[in-house]
């Protein structure tokens, strides 16, 4: 799974749409890509990418290391499935991080885009870290985009007056979209100080340059719309999705060039047990 969210109790009923998420596939590439690059560790024996949905980086993790035994964990069929279809020597495992731990210590544990779905950062983060071999790396990516226009814009129209004094979204729903799916730098820093010999924290705002017709939100279907997607019957999907398309338009204008502008934000770490 990836990219940008709410709960991982709404997370685990999600359905996920591969070819969705496969849209503006070198923009979800490259944040993959420099956290892969800043692990500092040349020959590891055992790496397991969590949250691999469709494997591409998966696959690009065993070019680098060909002697490593690979393992990509996720809890969606739909992205293990295409994962699997594609030749590779990586297993793939079906499992819910929240639950999860690695039958031995691995070296390295790397998670591009997938532990803002997954709620307890205070426990999971240093947990993760804990279960590394000695010298192991955590490498971990999240976009840092409850703060984004496109975010706000998501809870906001959930919360329109309908017929029968409801709102558009359950009261379920809004809360799990308006939660703080990630803490701040210096609170990561606090919680893996204490176990790492070496940490690593950044973050960086990529200006997409996306195309097509309603870019943006082409990009958060595949990700942080899909709880909504799912969440809403026809009628109100339709009304959410006209009126969402709407503001988004306005707030992320066309150019002159026929692109659309789209910043986001993301969070790095590299923890060295």
């Amino acid at each position: 799974m990836t990219d940008s969210t709410p709960s991982r109790a709404a997370a685990s009923g999600t359905r996920w749409d591969p070819g969705q998420y496969a849209k503006f596939g070198d923009h979800r590439l490259r944040p993959a890509l420099e956290l892969l690059g800043r692990i500092p560790l040349e020959s590891p024996r055992l790496v397991y990418d969590l949250g691999c949905g469709t494997g591409n980086v998966t696959r690009l993790i065993a070019e680098r290391w060909p002697s490593a035994r690979v393992i990509g964990i996720d809890n969606s069929p739909q992205m293990l499935e295409t994962a699997a279809a594609a030749p590779s020597r990586v297993e793939w495992v079906e499992a819910d991080l929240r639950a999860w731990a690695p039958d031995e210590p691995p070296d390295v544990l790397f998670s591009n885009a997938t532990l803002q779905w997954v709620e307890g950062h205070e426990s999971l983060l240093p947990r993760l870290l804990s279960a590394l071999a000695c010298g192991g790396c955590l490498a971990v990516q999240m976009p840092l985009s409850r703060g984004a226009a496109s975010h706000r814009l998501m809870v906001d129209v959930l919360r329109l007056d309908r017929p029968g004094g409801r709102t558009l979204g359950s009261p379920e729903l809004i809360a799990a979209m308006a939660r703080r799916w990630v803490l701040d730098p210096a609170e990561y820093y606090d919680l893996l100080a204490p176990g790492a010999r070496g940490l690593d924290i950044w973050d960086t705002e990529y200006l997409q340059v996306l195309s097509g017709d309603d870019p943006v939100l082409e990009w958060v279907k595949a990700t942080g719309l899909r709880p909504v997607l799912n969440g809403l019957d026809g009628a109100d999907r339709e009304v959410y999705l006209e009126e969402y398309r709407r503001r988004l338009r306005e707030r992320y204008p066309r150019r002159p060039d026929g692109q659309t502008l789209y910043p986001f934000r993301r969070l790095f770490m590299v923890a060295r047990r």
